[in-house]
């Protein structure tokens, strides 16, 4: 074989070897690719009867809802499993409040086939009791959290600086910290997992966030308390529990910029939620 031949010879295998690892699929270019997530709302439980004043500024007193009390999961495409938010679970909540029905936010979790040890994340919108008390049920999990919500609310060994955190859950935050699986986030729009960015204005809390997810083929907004219900955003009318009036209307028309579609925007209690995204069902709802 001539010198010439041998260097086509060597050409055609190697466009053929290409060529096959294309069909294949090949890995190492996978790798480099952005994570995308499937993200789904998870209803652990339902308080009844709620009054909506509470959560739509100006609603007449007499207006009650059965609100859901939810938490987000993040499959990620690269393994990861993250969560917005962990809900609660203590005992003395549970007296309080009288959710009906009531599951804890890792059993609620099951149902969406990820085990408790499995969440490699926690995103923590903000230090309220329904939103942060279900940390520990998630053990190897970093948790993220806004560098100023933290400090406003607690210092480092736990006690309560100022109101809006429980002080169990100030001591358990506290030490998951000590543990080194606290996150502290430094401001606005700051992509902290890749596909998964965080953003502050709210103001439903001191410096409480919302969070914008990556899918396959769109952007999900999680509002989480920014925003309790859909109506909140239909009618530009802020949360009834806001530190800032203007800053949480604008964040909330933010979260419209933010998203593919309005309707990817996910309030942090409102039911309808699962009667927009019914499937797969069980108290989960694919946001899609």
């Amino acid at each position: 074989m001539t010198r010439l031949a041998r260097r086509r010879a060597a050409m055609v295998l190697l466009v053929s070897s290409a060529l096959v690892a294309v069909a294949a699929g090949n890995p190492t270019r996978r790798s480099a690719e952005p994570p995308t997530y499937e993200v789904y709302a998870i209803r652990y439980a339902t308080i009844p009867a709620f009054r909506l004043s509470g959560l739509i500024a100006g609603a007449d007193t007499s207006r009650r809802l059965d609100i859901a009390m939810m938490v987000w999961l993040l499959k990620g495409s690269d393994g990861r499993k993250v969560l917005v938010d962990a809900g609660f679970h203590r005992d003395d909540f549970v007296q309080r409040w009288h959710p009906n029905p009531f599951a804890t936010p890792a059993e609620a979790v099951a149902r969406a086939g990820v085990k408790p040890e499995e969440i490699t994340d926690v995103i923590i919108s903000h230090v309220h009791w329904d939103h942060l008390d279900g940390i520990d049920l998630f053990p190897k999990a970093r948790v993220w959290i806004q560098r100023e919500e933290f400090d406003y609310y607690l210092d480092s060994a736990g006690t309560v600086k100022n109101r809006a955190i429980d002080p169990g859950d100030a001591k358990v935050l506290a030490q998951i910290a000590r543990e080194g699986r606290v996150m502290l986030v430094d401001g606005d729009a700051k992509e902290i997992i890749p596909g998964i960015t965080v953003y502050t204005g709210g103001k439903h809390t001191f410096a409480s966030q919302f969070a914008s997810v990556h899918t396959a083929s769109s952007t999900v907004v999680i509002a989480s308390d920014n925003m309790y219900l859909y109506e909140n955003l239909a009618r530009h009318v802020p949360i009834a529990q806001t530190l800032d009036t203007a800053s949480n209307l604008r964040a909330q028309a933010r979260m419209v910029t933010l998203a593919s579609d309005p309707r990817l925007i996910v309030p942090g209690h409102d039911p309808d939620v699962f009667v927009r995204f019914p499937t797969p069902g069980n108290g989960v709802a694919r946001i899609q």
